[in-house]
Order: structure tokens, then sequence, then C-alpha cells
């Protein structure tokens, strides 16, 4: 199944995001990854939500996000071109041997370390998917022992003049 990235552009206001939710759970889509934050408008938040479907439940999902009150736009990343990045914080269990191993990976993925213990370190990485992914399966060997993620968020490539 293939994954849609879809953004609501929202009033601001409380029960925004339970309604949005509820309108997902309500006809049993499943939501790979929600994101929401407030925009350059302090009015509006922009909800990312990733879903995976056939364009059939893309189709409903827009359809049905149009009929909130409280959303304003409703755009498909899937076929234009846009920046998505992810951002995850993952605590690693390090011996003090192993530490420059590590510290390699985080310099190669362009990721920082945030915050070091005598037993492990807390990286900073964002990007695609796929690249978080990659890294994760890097540091499994060393012991991942924390780990939280946003979820998705993007936007459309500005165009080119």
């Amino acid at each position: 199944m293939q994954k849609h990235i879809i953004s609501a552009l929202v009033v601001n206001r409380p029960g925004v995001l339970a309604h949005a939710a509820g309108l997902f759970s309500a006809r049993g889509f499943n939501i790979d990854s929600l994101a929401v934050g407030e925009t350059e408008q302090p009015e509006f938040s922009r909800m990312t939500i990733v879903i995976a479907g056939d364009e059939a439940i893309l189709e409903q999902v827009r359809k049905q996000l149009d009929k909130l009150i409280d959303v304003v736009k409703v755009q498909d990343y899937s076929n234009v071109p846009h920046v998505e990045r992810d951002l995850a914080l993952i605590r690693v269990h390090t011996s003090v041997g192993r530490r420059s191993e590590i510290l390699e990976l985080v310099d190669i993925f362009r990721g920082r370390i945030v915050d070091v213990s005598r037993n492990d370190v807390m990286i900073e990485l964002s990007g695609t998917e796929e690249k978080i992914e990659a890294m994760l399966d890097l540091l499994r060997p060393y012991g991942v022992r924390e780990m939280v993620r946003t979820g998705r968020i993007a936007l459309t490539r500005s165009a080119r003049e």
C-alpha cells in the first residue's frame, strides 16, 4: 500500500485535532503519522497526516477533512514536489570504548549528540523516514534504549523561476 502525505491547514483552536482524529477512527482509517503545529500565522495550525491506502481511501480522507468546519485547506503531497522531514531523539547504550563508533555514525548521518552520560548518548536526527530507519538499523546492535519521533512534516517546494 502506498503512503500518502496530506496537509490540512486548520483554525488553531481547542478540539480541532480531536475532531479530525475522531473522523479518521470513526471511518476505520489508520494514521501512520500525525504532526500538528502552529504556522507562520498564529491563528492557523498545519496538520501533516500520513496514511497508507489506495486512491479510493485517499479521496475519502480528503473529502472528510474538507467537510470539517475548521479546515481551511487540504492538500495531498503525493504527486507534487515537496520536502519532508521526520525528527527522532534516540538514546543508545555506549560503552566508553565504542563511543567513537557511534560518533562516526552520527556524523555520517548528519545527526547531533545532544546529551551524554556514562552509559549512553542521546542522538538527534532529522531527515526522511528512510534515513532515520537506516540509522536505527545501524544503532540497534549497540542497544537502542529509548526513542521518540515527531512524525513526518512536509511542505511543497517553491516554484522554480
